[in-house]
């Protein structure tokens, strides 16, 4: 699944005018109607749970508005901020409830895919059983990158700004992970 990078529209005048602790109402509705849907995915495809994640979506961009004036441009761009906002969010909801939860895709397979019939449900339940067993064997770092890449957007580049890494790092990371995704699902028969 590759997602197209948006372009979001923000120009460098609203960047600096952040830096500044300036933010009108209309700036927040560019930088919100720029990011929400990429930063909604990333937190579902986290976490599994559409109620929770708009709920953690809107903190988000609360926290957007509350620390705006702490955003620096030399130290990384306005989306990698964004989205280490995101993945604190993200963090503390774990931590909240004091338990893992594997992510499913299926939340995503919805706000894309239009609703299937009853027989492509029961096909895709099945498809997916093998899928969800092949993600849950991965390490929470893998799942992260896998959201921050598919679900979210970002460049290599930019996940490896969020996690400290190199982004060739990240490459090769994105690439063992897939390789062991293809090797569980061939093990449950989905691929040959």
């Amino acid at each position: 699944m590759e997602v197209a990078q948006a372009n979001t529209g923000i120009s460098h005048s609203g960047i600096r005018d952040l830096k500044k602790g300036i933010m009108s109402e209309e700036k927040f509705a560019e930088i919100y109607d720029a990011y929400y849907s990429r930063v909604y995915k990333y937190i579902c495809y986290r976490i599994n749970n559409h109620y929770d994640a708009e709920e953690i979506c809107s903190h988000v961009f609360e926290a957007v508005i509350s620390k705006y004036n702490s955003y620096s441009p030399q130290k990384s761009n306005f989306e990698v901020w964004l989205f280490a906002i995101a993945r604190n969010a993200v963090t503390d909801y774990f931590r909240s409830q004091k338990k893992r939860i594997t992510f499913s895709l299926d939340s995503i397979l919805d706000m894309i895919l239009p609703r299937p019939s009853p027989e492509e449900i029961v096909i895709l339940e099945d498809s997916n059983e093998i899928l969800y067993k092949a993600l849950a064997k991965l390490s929470d770092k893998e799942r992260n990158i896998i959201g921050m890449k598919y679900a979210a957007g970002l460049k290599n580049a930019e996940i490896a700004d969020l996690l400290g890494v190199s982004s060739s790092n990240i490459g090769v990371v994105l690439y063992r992970c897939l390789k062991k995704l293809q090797q569980e699902l061939e093990k449950g028969g989905f691929l040959k």
